[in-house]
């Protein structure tokens, strides 16, 4: 017994390494891993076609313990929007089997899953799709591989879903076809080279959400997505586009429908706290049903809603609008459109072996509120029958408002017909012995170029993109409670950019059933005059408006920076524009130029009354004893001092420029010439009293004619030079005053304007030192002590004039050089005449050579 115990151990593994290299005559099996996904609905047919939508909204959560193989998923709440996706799907492939033209002979089937709206369910239907579910038995030597079961796929909805399957699908290049996966991502060619769809990419859609914000002038909004890739996605792009547009979001919150109430409150406390009154929704119906359920929960309303093309036209979502939430909300839609012959085919449903068919019988119980099989545990009213009718009938199955979505599936399905059709050669038949690979077929698809039995046009761009277009829906609810879906505008991505956002002029409702456009900003707009100031730690449309500085102006609404006005302009009190300038210069029409202007024809008058008093006098003793000859010559220089003052009033013109100052520098040295030798006739006359002295003959009236004309010569020639080597010009002063314009004569060049100045002191200090040396001389009448006061005069007057004429402003510095030429003028007409003409007509006994040589 130990023996044939021993040799059994020792026996069994030898024989086991045996029949390990013995050649087994049993095939072996391809087996599947995990459980077999049955398709909800299906139908067999020449070439496969495989369908994947969600007929549940949800499923129930169970946690995994991971001691045990996870339950299958348990789907709840029915959805009829996609049991009439599925409808539309098996109508376009009936249509297509009943025709003659279009893959004539060949018959298509699908197969038709349902992912409860699941990613993983959506990952493990697209395998079962491009696996099948059967055990394949192979020998050992063949491959365990076997051509793909269904040639293209139509589905899914979701972006994130679609995503998934796109990423399973790529490697294998079977074509996908989405009816309303509209994430942008999802136009990667380089990694989703499979993927198609036959609605427009949420690119073209967030901008386009933006531009009609900003056609609203809503600036401040806030934004609710759904947490998956279309959400996610398509508010990424909308951020960007608003942030170009110079929108901004005040929050930006997201969520999906299996998250806790907590979050949702979250969100709805976000709402309410809230600013701005406009809210951009880029949600799934699902999410958007969620969330309306919520917010009527709290009574949330009176803000404007923007939807985007996922549930803006979804009369299921406005028939959950009891509470007015969304009313007046506007958004954008995929355009209208029609299917003739698919709204009888959808009503004309009836239960597909409703023994075999869980799932229309459970559509079918949903849609009668009936059973089939009563159950004893409860009371039903109604039991089906299977041959009911759905005319009258009023729920969201019956209800055709996603007739572009249904379209949208039509399209897809005869997308692959024309593929096929030019594949397989198709005339009056096909060619069944071409052999189909699947990358053939994604390649003719994205090529295809036809149009529907109603006149759409069907294509594909470089990204399995269609065209981009749509319409702008306004919710305008009527008395009874429906929702009007009221086309107000369109968008077309393939215009100018421009010309993409066209609104029609029509009535709209806003939230509330309001008339007004509501208003949404931060801040109000900033008008004419003023200029935005950014406010710190707050977005860009948070501002502050600060009143333009002087000189800058703002002529636009919301002006970001004013804009400074040239130099002969400046800013008006309200700052919104720059008026010219007011010119400002000495004239005769103002009380100043009046009043200067009297004073010299005055002086002019008075010189000239003196000239005619001095002749009719002239050969008395006092006129003879002062040198008539050079009086004369004194007044008449007086009266051209008088009168050159005014070259000074009046607008600078290139001519006056030039006249006034060479005027003024000529007439006050012959004046002061003059002068000078009325002096020097004085001491001359005294210092020839004295024996010896022959000086009187030296300084004879030739010589002092000469005198007069050479002192004189000489400041004609400074005056000469300086003329032609920069002479002065008319200019505009822009520095004294902001707001005004100096018009001034430029002195030209510095050095000739201060050479006349200086030549003229010179002369009068050298008449004031002569005329103070011969004060005391003895004669009744003394010249010297005249000549002394008047030049007394003459040096404080131009003394104080330097500085009073540097400080003054504008036009009171001529005013002051005006001043010193009258005041000058006079002293020297007052000092040195006035008390010889008293003399002369008020005590004429005084005019005699005695008593002007003191013997009276």
């Amino acid at each position: 017994m130990s023996t044939q115990r021993w040799s059994e151990q020792v026996c069994a593994p030898s024989l086991l390494l045996l029949l390990m290299f013995i050649p087994q005559p049993v095939e072996s099996l391809c087996r599947q891993r995990g459980d077999a996904e049955i398709p909800q609905l299906s139908k067999e047919g020449d070439i496969m076609l495989g369908g994947i939508f969600y007929f549940h909204l949800s499923w129930k959560n169970k946690q995994n313990t991971y001691r045990q193989k996870p339950m299958p998923l348990e789907c709840i709440s029915l959805s009829f929007r996609d049991f009439q996706f599925a409808q539309a799907m098996r109508f376009a492939i009936e249509e297509i089997n009943n025709r003659t033209d279009l893959l004539p002979d060949i018959f298509l089937g699908y197969h038709i899953y349902d992912t409860c709206g699941s990613v993983i369910r959506s990952i493990k239907v697209a395998l079962a799709l491009n696996n099948g579910n059967d055990n394949v038995s192979l020998t050992s030597k063949e491959p365990c591989t076997r051509p793909v079961k269904v040639q293209a796929i139509l589905g899914e909805n979701s972006s994130s879903s679609s995503t998934a399957i796109a990423t399973i699908l790529g490697p294998f290049h079977i074509p996908q076809i989405s009816h309303f996966a509209t994430c942008a991502c999802l136009s990667d060619k380089s990694k989703y080279p499979s993927f198609l769809r036959t609605v427009p990419s949420d690119y073209y859609q967030s901008r386009a959400l933006a531009q009609l914000i900003k056609h609203f002038g809503w600036t401040w909004v806030g934004a609710v997505r759904t947490n998956d890739d279309y959400g996610n996605n398509g508010m990424a792009i909308f951020t960007e586009s608003a942030q170009q547009l110079g929108i901004c979001l005040e929050y930006s919150v997201s969520f999906f429908r299996t998250d806790s109430t907590q979050k949702l409150q979250k969100i709805v406390d976000i709402i309410k706290t809230s600013t701005s009154k406009v809210i951009v929704a880029f949600l799934s119906p699902p999410d958007m049903e969620v969330l309306i359920n919520e917010l009527s929960n709290y009574n949330v309303t009176g803000y404007q809603w923007v939807g985007s093309e996922s549930w803006i036209f979804d009369s299921q979502i406005a028939a959950m609008n009891k509470n007015h939430i969304l009313d007046g909300a506007i958004g954008l839609s995929i355009p209208k459109a029609h299917v003739s012959g698919l709204k009888e085919f959808m009503l004309d449903v009836k239960p597909l072996n409703s023994s075999n068919n869980d799932l229309f019988t459970k559509f079918w119980e949903a849609l009668f509120s009936c059973t089939f099989t009563q159950s004893k545990s409860e009371e039903i009213q109604t039991e089906c029958t299977g041959y009911e009718y759905l005319t009258g009938v009023q729920n969201s199955f019956t209800d055709m408002s996603l007739m572009p979505i249904f379209n949208n599936i039509y399209k897809g399905v005869y997308a692959v017909a024309h593929a096929l059709h030019t594949i397989l050669e198709c005339n009056k038949t096909c060619n069944s012995s071409v052999h189909l690979e699947p990358i053939t077929i994604l390649q003719h698809i994205s090529k295809i170029h036809f149009k529907t039995k109603d006149g759409e046009e069907v294509y594909f761009n470089e990204n399995g993109d269609p065209a981009a277009k749509y319409e702008i829906i306004n919710w305008q609810p009527r008395k009874n409670g429906i929702v009007d879906f009221m086309s107000v505008g369109l968008y077309d991505a393939s215009l100018p950019e421009d010309k993409q956002l066209n609104i029609q002029n029509k009535s709209f409702i806003w939230a509330q059933s309001s008339k007004q456009v509501p208003v949404s900003v931060c801040s109000e707009k900033c008008p004419p005059g003023t200029h935005k100031v950014l406010q710190k730690g707050k977005p860009v449309c948070c501002y502050d408006c600060i009143r333009c500085p002087e000189g800058e102006i703002s002529n636009n609404t919301d002006s970001v920076t004013c804009v400074r006005c040239s130099t002969e302009s400046w800013s008006n009190e309200r700052r919104d524009a720059c008026i010219t300038k007011e010119a400002e210069f000495l004239s005769y029409e103002e009380i100043m130029g009046k009043l200067l202007t009297t004073a010299s024809l005055l002086g002019t008058c008075t010189t000239a009354a003196v000239a005619v008093i001095f002749f009719r006098y002239r050969k008395t003793p006092l006129v003879r004893a002062n040198n008539s000859e050079l009086s004369f010559l004194l007044l008449f220089s007086l009266t051209l001092c008088f009168l050159c003052s005014l070259t000074f009033i009046g607008r600078p013109s290139e001519w006056s420029c030039m006249l006034r100052h060479t005027a003024f520098g000529i007439t006050f040295v012959l004046c002061i010439s003059c002068v000078l030798g009325k002096t020097m006739v004085v001491l001359m006359a005294f210092k020839a009293t004295l024996p010896g002295n022959n000086m009187m003959k030296l300084f004879g009236p030739t010589q002092q004619r000469l005198s007069v004309l050479g002192l004189t010569f000489i400041q004609v020639i400074i005056c000469v030079i300086w003329l032609t080597v920069s002479p002065p010009f008319p200019s505009k002063n822009l520095k004294v005053f902001k707001d005004k314009i100096i018009l001034e004569c430029a002195l030209g060049s510095a050095v000739g304007f201060w050479s006349v100045l200086g030549y003229i002191g010179l002369l009068a200090l050298l008449c004031f030192i002569f005329a103070f040396l011969a004060r005391k001389l003895p004669d009744n009448f003394n010249e010297a002590k005249f000549i002394t006061f008047s030049m007394l005069i003459f040096c404080a007057v131009w003394i104080t004039f330097i500085p009073a004429y540097v400080s003054s402003p504008g036009k009171f510095s001529v005013a002051v050089e005006i001043f010193a030429i009258l005041a000058s003028s006079f002293g020297l007409l007052i000092c040195i005449f006035i008390p010889k003409c008293y003399i002369m007509l008020m005590k004429p006994e005084k005019n005699t050579k005695k008593h002007m040589m003191g013997k009276g």
